[in-house]
Parts: C-alpha cells; structure tokens; sequence
C-alpha cells in the first residue's frame, strides 16, 4: 500500500502461514508463527536494496512482482544497512533545518547544510572553503538571540526534554521566530527547527491553546458515541482529524492479526478516487516503520517533490546521526515515487497505539493525504498526537467490549451445545441449531466420528474429509488439534483438490480417531475494495507503485488462504474439544464403541445406555468447573449444585438440593428478579447476564452476601418437554464489594471537598479533556469565581488564562504541562502558580498535581491541590518598622556615598590629566590609559545608579570605537592586588590580534562586567593556586550591513568554585539575594544581556569556570553602517 512511515521500506513477501498444533498438554492453541519477523525484516532489506540498485542500474523496479516474490534470506549487511537507511538516513525535509549539540556545553556536532539560508547566517569570503564545517564546533546560543538562547538552555539541562516542546526561539541574524523541538540521541540532542509563521509568540501560545481546545471537543464527540460500533468511531475520528487539519483525504487504516493492512475509514475530496476497503500486503509498511511509529506517534512530509538537505557533522561522531525522532526526517525515494504516483504530495500520519496489560500495540495509522504541498504547525500536530491517544483508548474500550460479546456469544453457544449432550442428543452439536458452526466463524463444519461423516455448510467431501483425517493420523499423530489459514502450507497433498473452497481448516481431536472440524474459504472471498473504478480482477500496469497494485499483490500473496483464526476462536475450539474428548474417550474405554445417528427421536432411545454415560461424563465435567452452575426443577426447587457455588455460598451440594431457590437461597433483594428470570425460562424465553444477590452460609464468611451473573438455560428432555432451569454463572462479590465501597466513600468524598473547613484546602481536578471536573468551596472562596462558572470549562486557556488572568505565556505553557503530566499519571509537587482573582488580586500558590483514577485504576484525570503562599506575618507586623528605619539608613548613606565620592574621583582626573601633559614613556602612557579607564568605570556606577533601567533592560548603552587590549588591560589591573595578597598566578597569554580588535559598543559597561565577573573568580581560586583568562574570536556574522564578531571568554580557577547560592543569586536573583556579590553578579549579568551577550557558570571535576559568549560590532561595521548613512 501506499503508507509507509514516512519511508517505504520496501515491497512485501509471500504471507507467513499461520499453522498450529496442539498436545494434550497444551492449555489452549494459540497461534505461533515463529521466525516470522525475522522472515519479514529479510523481505523489507531485500526489496529496499532491490530498488535502490534499480536505480544504479536504469532497470525498472516491479513493483507488483517484487511483492509477489520478495527474497525470503538476506545477507546480514543488507539488513544492517535497510536499518541505517531506515533510521540514519542523512537527510532531512528541507522546511525546516536542524542542529545536533553536545551536552552540557551546547556545542555544536551536526547540522543541515541549510541551516544557513533559513536562520540568516553568511561566513566571509576567506571563510568560504569552511562553509560546510563553518557550525561545527560552535555554541548553538549564539545562533539565537540571547533569550533564545537562554530558553535553549534551560530545556536542555530538563529531564524529560519532550514535554517542553515547542521552544519559540528567534535567529539572532533576521529576528525571524522558529518552532525548536528537540529529544535526545545517543551523541547528545537534536533540534528542530520549524520556521513559526507568525513573529508574535502570544499568537502562537493562543494557536496552541485553540489547537488543544479542537482536540479536546473532538475527543469529547468520540466519547459521546454510542458503543458497540468500531466503524462509527473510525468515521468520526477522519471527519475530525479533517477538521483539524484540512488534508484532501484522510484514512484510518487497520493491522490485522497476520500484520496484513486494511483501509476501515476515509473522507475524501469529492473528485478523489476512493481507497475504502483497500487491502495490502504486511510489508508494505516495513517491521522497522512500524517500530518508528511507536517511537515518534506523527509523522508529516510537507512536499514529495522538495529536495531534501543533506546533514553535515562532526568528525568525532563514528556513525551518521539518529534521526528516528527527528520531525524533519526526509522519507526514502521509493515512498516519494510512490506518494507521486497516486497524486499525493504531502501526507501527515498518526500511530494509533493501544495498550494491554503489559504492552502497547500499533492498531493501525490514520493517514493524510493532499495534492499539493501542506505544512501543519507543531501545536497543531500535537494536538493530533492528543487526539490520537484518546482514540487509541476508546478504541481499546471499543475491542474489549467487543471481544467480551464475542466470548459471551461463545460461551452461550457453549451451553447450548453442553446442554444438548446432557439431554443426551450428543450428535445434535452438528444435526440442530444451534450447531458446531455457531461457535466460531467458519464456511462449513464437520464431524467425523467412526468412519463416518456429518457435513454442514461449505465442506469438503466425505471421502475429503476422511482422507484429512487420515493424513492427520499419519502427519501429526502427536497432536490434539491443528489450526492452519493454508492446508496447502501446512503440507496436506491434497490441497490444491480442494480449490479456493476450503483453504483454512481448525481441528479438534475428540477421540484417538475422530475429528472435529470447521473449515474456511479463501480471503479474496471476504474482501471487497470500495473503489468504484478498480475491480480485484482488473488488470494494470503491474511494476507501478500504486494502492490498486498493492491491492492486486496482496490478493494474489493471500492466494489459497483463509483468514486466519484468532485466538478466542480457537480457545473455544479448545474448551469444546476438552468436553467432548472426556465423553467420548470414556465411551471408547467402557466398550461402547457404536453409536447410530438416529433421524427419529424414538430411535434414540435405542442407545439410552450410551447417553447415559454421556451425561454422567458432563454432570462429572459441570461438578468440577471452575464457573458455579446450578438447576431448578420446575417448582423452582434445587436440583444442580456444582462444587463452585458449595464453595461461594458456603452451601454443600447436600444440602441444597430440594431447596427453594426464591425463598431460601436467594437474597430478599433479588426476589423478584429471580422470579421473572425463572417464569421466563420455563416458557423457554432464556435471558443472559442477569446480577443475582445470594444469601451467604458460610462459617467464616467475609461478606454477608454472594453475587454472581449468570445466563439462564431452559433445560428439556428427549421430547422437548421443559425439566427447569440450568443457570451457568460468574462471581462477581469482590468487584462489587468494591463498587459499594466506592460508592460510599464518593458520598463521603463530595461531603469532605466541598466543607468550608479551614482544614481543607482549594482543591480543582481535570478530566482526562483538560475540562474542571470539580472545584470545591474554598477555590470558590480564594478565586471569586463559582463552581457553576467553572465546570466543563477548559482548565488552560478559558479558566486560568481567561477567568483568571495570568501574567504571561509562560505561565500558561507550564500550567499546561503539569496539567498533561497530572493526566499521563506523572504526579507534581509545589510547582509555583501565580494567577489574578475575580477582584484583580494576585494570588501565588504552591500547586500539587496527582493522577486520579477510577474503581479499575484507570486514570480518569487529575486532582490538583493549593497552598496559598503566605509572607511570615510575624517577620511582616514585628519586624516592619525596623525595616523601613534600616532602610532609610542605608538610603542616605547611599546618597552621601555618591555625592561625596565625586570630589576625591575629580582630584584623581586632575592629576591624570597634568601628568598626561608631561613627557612619559610609552609603558607609563599605557599605565594613565588603564588608569582612565577605571576612573570612568568608577564615574559611571555613581552616575548609574538607576538601578531599575538594568532590571528592565531599558538602560541606554553609551556606544564608542575602542579596542579590546584597552579593555582587557582595565579589567586585568584591578584584581592584581587582589592576586598578589593570595599568591595566585595569573595566566593570560592573549594574542596580538585579539588585543588590537577594534570593537564599537559600550566599553566601560563591558569593562565593569568582565571585571565582575574575573573580580569573583580571583577571589573564589584557592590560595597559592591560579587564574586563567582564555580569550577566542568565533563565527563572524554580516546583518543589516554590519558586521559582528562572536567573543568568548573564558576565565577559569582550580577548586570546588563559586557557593551555589551565589550563583543562584547570579541568575535568579529578584528583589532578594543571599549575600552582596550576588547583586553584582546579577546587575552584571543583566548588563550583558543588553549587550548581545550571556554567561554560564561551568563545574568540572578539578575547575570551574565562567563562560561568557559576547556577540559585538566591529569597527568595520561600524564604518560601513556610517558610509551606508
């Protein structure tokens, strides 16, 4: 088919048969198709190298041909390179680009070679024959602006990297925004870089806010569904996914149980030719596709036809760079040629995962399709990836209900047929109805028993049958049973007699030489492809990739075979057979060996001996089952009393027996239910999972009272008379006793949230939508806003975010990431939140978020709980006025500083300035050059002390030409005392072309920073150690006509380094600090980011160091901005 994971690993093989046999010892007859993975990973290396050497070669690739007669052995390098192909591919989709970085330094290692064009960047003409390592090595910072860069960083040094995606981040050379979506590899992480379409983050915030609301009202119209309808929910699942993302076509397509695939569900354009009901091979979608999907859940190809860029990387990586998570990873040649050909330009698809108890399967994939090129924004895609999960469990729901009905009708086609052994009609399993054909879904069925034959349905002959019975004497004398979708695969010679008929065959050994069997006809008989134009014997252009070649391939590989049989329908097989080979073996013992089908009812009682040991062998098999089962007659009272219900109720089966079931078994509570149950049943009206409350006889009884659901069976003679009541039932007690008890505590529950009490604090919880499902009395009461105002509303977005204000973006996006880690069962712990009440007020609160579920432990949503955030009101009455006064204090010191200062700072000016007129040495020049520069500095934190402008960020730089050694010679001089009275050694071997770079920027505030910055570092280095400054030129970039020059500086000390709290002070900072050189640190951080630069603090194992990256105009720059003025 024409859906692979975004690369089509290649064509399919022969289908793999599905054969199983049965030993005595076998507890069921569960299919095992050994090696068939492998089988298949050979077929997908196999076929994909087949292509690609056609492409060598000029020879044309048979499609059709290559599904039919795919290679069944592959050499182990084919494999490996199908998988590296597959996963490390070395190209990407050309609308975006992407970086690869080392952690923790954020350097660099990989990149797509057009990152270049989309982020703005150009590298001088000397610097051109680098152009494809140009990246390589550099921090990936500073391709953004430094909030950017920032944000880059911080998502980075997360845990669970994912759950930040996207990062808005802009290029620092055009300012234009990107979505930035990363994961980890094993070489470091991968960023993706999707161009944003809007430059207004809050419009893209609002975008993603609206998406997830789309996403959650179509998951609200997927769970209004009626259930019991699969297909219902597949056409609503297409119409919404259209809805969402206005793709000209979407399809859910189904994996059957042999991996073969089905399109079950589409909505197309109208002049569109339809795909519904298409059928194609297993490995159209390769085994190494389907893991991917399990891995990265949507994958989009914007445009066939697009070139795809190539990824460039480092040396030092040994193999080509993992892209199975990349959202930008190019698909291979045979997928485009494919999407080409059908008309197809861009697709979206979506793994449709559902979970079991101990593991995940992929159902199948809801594909999109469009004729031309088509981009869906991440959040929009993420929102997909939400619906997709909720699809995926009310699907599972859909296939348990599903297979509960199944067992049901089973389990009642059981019965029936037990009861008409036990009513000693033993042949009447394939003579009445219903009959053997009932229990699984079959074409024909046949009993052979003494040489004998009863057919129904689509059989083989007698003779047929009798020869397949002798084969499976002869072939596998050493099994009770044999289930195969091909008899031709599973080696019966005469297969190929028997015609596409009869091509699947189960069977249950029920003596040493009689059979049960149910046979199946070929699968091109139960498919039927919607398409209006194409017929399954239309014929086409055969090699041409295309849905209707893989149509016609998948019919031919399932050629002579059946579909196959799934494990309920064997396992009924099996139970049956268990019944019937303990009568019959028994029979076969004792002598009784001739049993004549009778066409006439008093014919059978010429065997009464015979039937008689028949039901004394299921009465045996009834006391013993591990299901309770017990009879009436027809006065109500007992006469069936199996082992199961003596040991439910505490009532041995003696005691029982002529017992009034209303009156002295049954509970008051279920009287009148057992009444109508048994009135029904003796009219032969016989009804199924009906809830009983029985009465409790045990001594040591836990629970006073027994329930159990049970199907009733009216229970006849040889002349079909009515004899009473057979109930066959389950035990339900413990389930209910725990609905009971949780229904109780939910009482208790609503009475507790909703107190007033100041013991209970605000509390709200989210349903699995993201919708409030409760909001108790004290959020009323902190919030203003009611619980009536609240309900149903989206959590993120419409209450908090639009009923309660919040005071940016941000907080909404980490309010929705507790909100989605809540519901994924990941619990949360005092995540602050701030928000603005009904009044306008604004309240800070710790906020715990918990999983909820529900009485079966399923998560249901999540509860979320308040503290409020409180000052120490001790510290605020107690310690206020002392406050204010040690402020004041500080105040006029502060004043009395700056005013004061000015006069010796303005002697020390006079001085330079007389001894500049004298005759000095050129050494003595540089000493009043450095010295100039500090008194500036000084004069500049007296005349700046407005703090509040460098909070903001709004402080005006004083823009000048200078050169870097000026700089340098500033910052070095004022730590030399410093330096000497620790003995220290200062290493600073900085190159003559670095001293004498012309910059144009703010000097003296880059001075004061880097000084700030070494002053710390001279003071933390342990005495007798050393200090080094490193000093290296980067990337230079060209913008707007000015040219830029990329510094880092790197100022590093032996030892543990700077206390943590100083460099929490460093970057957090606020209206508080832990101690004085935290102030500085965070002014002078903020001072740097004004200046196009940022700062890390590194920890090593015996260094530490800052690292401060600075991107500066130069004076070349400067010159020609000013020629260009």
């Amino acid at each position: 088919m024409e859906l692979e994971s975004g690369e089509r690993a290649k064509q399919p093989q022969q289908r793999q048969p599905n054969t199983t046999f049965s030993s005595s010892a076998a507890s069921n007859m569960k299919p095992i198709n050994k090696g068939k993975a492998i089988a298949r990973y050979n077929a997908d290396a196999g076929l994909m190298a087949e292509f690609e050497q056609s492409g060598v070669s000029g020879k044309s690739f048979n499609y059709s041909r290559s599904v039919i007669y795919a290679p069944q052995s592959v050499p182990e390098e084919k494999i490996a390179a199908y998988l590296s192909r597959i996963q490390r591919g070395g190209l990407i989709q050309p609308f975006g680009c992407m970086i690869a970085i080392e952690e923790p330094t954020l350097r660099i290692i990989s990149y797509s070679e057009n990152s270049f064009e989309l982020l703005g960047l150009r590298l001088d003409s000397e610097d051109e024959s680098k152009r494809f390592k140009g990246l390589i090595g550099i921090d990936a910072r500073s391709l953004f602006t430094p909030a950017s860069g920032a944000s880059l960083a911080k998502a980075a040094a997360s845990r669970e990297i994912s759950l930040l995606n996207p990062i808005w981040v802009y290029s620092r050379s055009t300012q234009k925004p990107f979505y930035a979506i990363l994961h980890r590899i094993d070489v470091g992480i991968v960023i993706d870089l999707e161009p944003a379409r809007s430059g207004d983050p809050a419009l893209s915030l609002a975008g993603a806010v609206h998406s997830q609301k789309l996403a959650v009202r179509a998951i609200t119209r997927l769970q209004s569904l009626p259930v019991g309808d699969i297909g219902v929910l597949c056409d609503t699942v297409v119409e919404d996914v259209q809805k969402l993302t206005g793709y000209d076509r979407v399809m859910v397509y189904k994996f059957h149980d042999d991996d073969h695939g089905e399109v079950v569900s589409e909505i197309r354009r109208s002049d569109l030719e339809p795909y519904l009901g298409l059928h194609y091979p297993a490995t159209d979608i390769p085994q190494a596709s389907r893991f991917l999907f399990k891995q990265n859940r949507v994958r989009m190809i914007c445009d066939c036809h697009a070139n795809p860029a190539k990824i460039i990387q480092s040396d030092e990586l040994k193999q080509p760079l993992c892209l199975v998570n990349s959202t930008l990873r190019s698909p291979h040649g045979c997928h485009t040629q494919y999407m080409e050909n059908m008309g197809s330009i861009a697709s979206l698809v979506m793994a449709v995962v559902i979970n079991g108890s101990d593991s995940s399967k992929l159902w199948g994939l809801v594909v999109c399709h469009h004729s031309s090129p088509r981009y869906v924004p991440f959040p929009l895609r993420y929102a997909c990836e939400f619906l997709m999960q909720a699809f995926g469990l009310q699907l599972c729901m859909e296939l348990q209900l599903a297979s509960q009905l199944t067992e049901k009708k089973i389990l009642r086609t059981q019965t029936l047929l037990c009861d008409m052994l036990l009513r000693g009609a033993p042949f009447g399993i394939v003579t009445q109805s219903p009959n053997i054909m009932d229990l699984v879904k079959c074409d024909g069925a046949a009993l052979y028993y003494s040489g004998k034959c009863w057919l129904l349905g689509v059989t083989p002959t007698e003779s047929q049958v009798k020869d397949i019975a002798e084969w499976l004497l002869s072939t596998h004398w050493d099994s009770t049973g044999l289930s195969t979708d091909s008899l031709a695969d599973a080696g019966y010679s005469g297969a190929a007699l028997l015609g596409d008929a009869v091509c699947g065959m189960a069977t249950a050994r029920i003596t040493s030489k009689d059979f049960l069997f149910w046979f199946r006809s070929h699968t091109a008989k139960e498919v039927k492809w919607g398409g209006a134009k194409h017929h399954p014997e239309d014929r086409d252009d055969g090699g041409r990739m295309h849905p209707r070649s893989s149509f016609n391939a998948f019919l031919e590989v399932v050629k002579s075979r059946s579909l196959p049989w799934e494990i309920p329908e064997i396992n009924a097989i099996h139970s049956l057979q268990l019944i019937m080979r303990d009568s019959f073996q028994d029979m076969e013992d004792s002598g009784s060996k001739e049993l004549v089908y009778a066409q006439q009812n008093d014919t059978e009682m010429q065997r009464v001996d015979e039937l008689s040991s028949v039901a004394y062998e299921m009465v045996r098999l009834i006391e013993t089952a591990t299901a309770p089962i017990f009879g009436v007659d027809t006065a109500g009272l007992i006469n069936g009393w199996n082992a199961k219900m003596a040991e439910l109720t505490g009532l041995q089966a003696e005691e029982a027996m002529g017992k009034s079931l209303v009156n002295e078994v049954v509970h008051e509570d279920s009287r009148k239910v057992i009444e109508n149950l048994l009135r029904r049943a003796l009219q032969g009206e016989e009804d199924k999972n009906v809830e009983l409350k029985l009465r409790n006889f045990g001594l040591h009884r836990q629970n006073s009272v027994v329930y159990i659901v049970v199907n009733a069976c009216t229970s006849r003679d040889y002349t079909n008379d009515v004899l009473g009541v057979c109930f066959v039932g389950q035990d339900i007690t413990s389930e209910k006793v725990v609905m009971d008890k949780f229904i109780r505590l939910q009482g208790d529950y609503r009475a507790i949230i909703q107190s007033l009490s100041p013991l209970i604090p605000p509390i709200f919880a989210s349903d699995e939508n993201v919708c409030c499902s409760e909001w108790n009395a004290a959020m009323e009461k902190l919030t203003g806003w009611r619980r009536s105002e609240v309900i149903g509303k989206v959590l993120a977005g419409e209450i908090f975010g639009g009923l309660c204000q919040l005071k940016g973006q941000d907080t909404l996006t980490r309010f929705m990431i507790l909100l989605y880690q809540g519901i994924s069962g990941h619990d949360t712990e005092k995540f602050t939140f701030g928000f603005f009440d009904r009044k306008g007020n604004f309240v800070e609160v710790f906020l715990t978020a918990n999983k909820r579920t529900d009485a079966d432990g399923n998560i249901i949503g999540c509860f979320c709980f308040l503290q409020v955030i409180v000052p120490d009101l001790h510290q605020a009455t107690e310690g206020h006025k002392q406050e204010d006064k040690e402020f004041l204090t500080k105040l006029k010191q502060l004043v009395y500083m700056r005013q004061e200062m000015k006069n010796p700072l303005n002697g020390i000016r006079f001085t330079h300035k007389l001894l500049e007129t004298t005759a000095i040495s050129e050494n003595q020049k540089q000493f009043l050059e450095t010295s100039g520069a500090c008194e500036r500095q000084i004069l500049a934190i007296i005349e700046d002390m407005d703090l509040g402008s460098i909070e903001e960020g709004s402080m005006e730089l004083s823009m000048e030409e200078f050169l870097l050694g000026n700089v340098l010679d500033a910052v070095v001089s004022q730590v030399m005392i410093l330096l000497r009275e620790r003995k220290l050694q200062l290493f600073h071997e900085i190159p003559e072309e670095i001293k004498t770079l012309s910059l144009y920027g703010d000097q003296i505030r880059l001075q004061l920073v880097l000084s700030d910055f070494l002053l710390n570092v001279v003071h933390h280095a342990p005495p007798d150690g050393w200090v080094e400054i490193r000093i290296s030129p980067d990337l230079k970039l060209i913008q707007d006509g000015n040219e830029f020059v990329h510094l880092q500086f790197r100022m590093t000390h032996p030892g543990k380094g700077l206390p943590s709290t100083l460099i929490q002070d460093m970057f957090e900072g606020g209206n508080w600090w832990t101690i004085q050189e935290g102030l500085g640190l965070n002014l002078s951080r903020k001072l740097l980011n004004k200046m196009n630069g940022h700062v890390h603090y590194v920890r090593e194992h015996n260094k530490c160091y800052f690292l401060i990256d600075l991107e500066i105009r130069t004076r070349k720059g400067r010159q020609k901005a000013s020629q260009s003025e």
